[in-house]
């Protein structure tokens, strides 16, 4: 066999190629395997450990590598948070918090805390063109609360506001009338 022929592929439910639609993010949940995974093999470290205790390859060292791998699997477990909040959700609860009709708005998943809880980080724009105004949301995608949130003035607006205005020769009596 070539290393030609070896391909690495993304499983089918991570795969954007074969999605036609909303994109739908994994759920932190599937962390939990992994955690699994680990304490079976922390436990068999141990086992070994303990059956094999007079064998020349066998030493406190599979201790250890038990004891880390535990550690990693509880954290995993227990960091396998399930989704209850989708982005739509999350944007509708952003707009809620903000209180102004929302036009344009992104939703990115990220995570917060040791134990990495999933949180929704939504930035919206009023409805405005140009927005005048704009807010960032976090939104728990556990349980849908509201964890903080940011209202301001759009700066973008004052600015385009700014480049859209010509100068008034009527306003200003020393300037020049154009020539033609």
């Amino acid at each position: 066999m070539m290393t030609d022929d070896l391909r690495d592929e993304l499983p089918a439910d991570l795969d954007p190629s074969a999605f036609v639609g909303p994109y739908q993010f994994p759920d932190n949940s599937r962390r939990r395997w992994p955690g699994v995974l680990y304490l079976v093999i922390a436990a068999a470290s141990v086992a070994v450990y303990i059956g094999f205790s007079d064998a020349a390859i066998v030493n406190v060292g599979w201790l250890v590598a038990a004891g880390v791998l535990a550690v990693v699997g509880v954290f995993s477990i227990t960091s396998g948070w399930r989704m209850h909040v989708d982005e739509t959700q999350a944007l509708v609860a952003a707009q809620q918090a903000l209180g102004f009709p929302v036009g344009h708005a992104s939703a990115q998943q990220v995570w917060r805390g040791v134990r990495s809880r999933p949180t929704w980080r939504v930035l919206c724009y009023s409805a405005e063109d140009p927005p005048v105004e704009r807010g960032l949301v976090l939104v728990d995608a556990i349980d849908g609360e509201i964890i903080e949130h940011l209202r301001e003035r759009n700066p973008d607006a004052d600015i385009s506001t700014h480049l859209d205005q010509q100068p008034d020769p009527d306003a200003n009596p020393d300037a020049e009338p154009e020539s033609r």
